[in-house]
């Protein structure tokens, strides 16, 4: 099972694109996968407003799964959660500004998380 913590409430927000993947690695890094899920991975669309929190529902565009179907659909179930918890991500208004309603993907392998 994915498990997940909100992100730390003292983190600075993210200026750059590079602290927004960091931001999300961190959150990320933290989930538990199951060692049925190894090797999976899953790439999830998702747009954000100015202020950090998610404009509709983050969707898997693509994934590798690995293990039966009660494992794989597992791991989906528990990619998503996970960064459905990552949000609203604390980011500056100039970031907020330029990512707005545009298309981020970001990659999640079971046991490494990353842009």
């Amino acid at each position: 099972m994915l498990t997940l913590a909100a992100p730390a409430a003292h983190a600075d927000p993210a200026n750059t694109l590079n602290d927004l993947w960091q931001a999300l690695s961190v959150c990320a890094r933290r989930a538990q996968v199951a060692p049925e899920a190894a090797g999976s991975e899953v790439t999830v669309l998702f747009t954000l407003r100015r202020d950090g929190s998610l404009q509709g529902k983050p969707r898997i565009t693509h994934s590798r799964l690995i293990g039966d179907n009660v494992d794989q659909q597992a791991f989906v179930a528990a990619s998503l959660s996970a960064m459905a918890s990552c949000f609203p991500i604390p980011i500056t208004d100039g970031l907020g500004g330029s990512i707005a309603g545009r298309p981020i993907r970001f990659r999640l392998v079971s046991g490494v998380h990353g842009a």
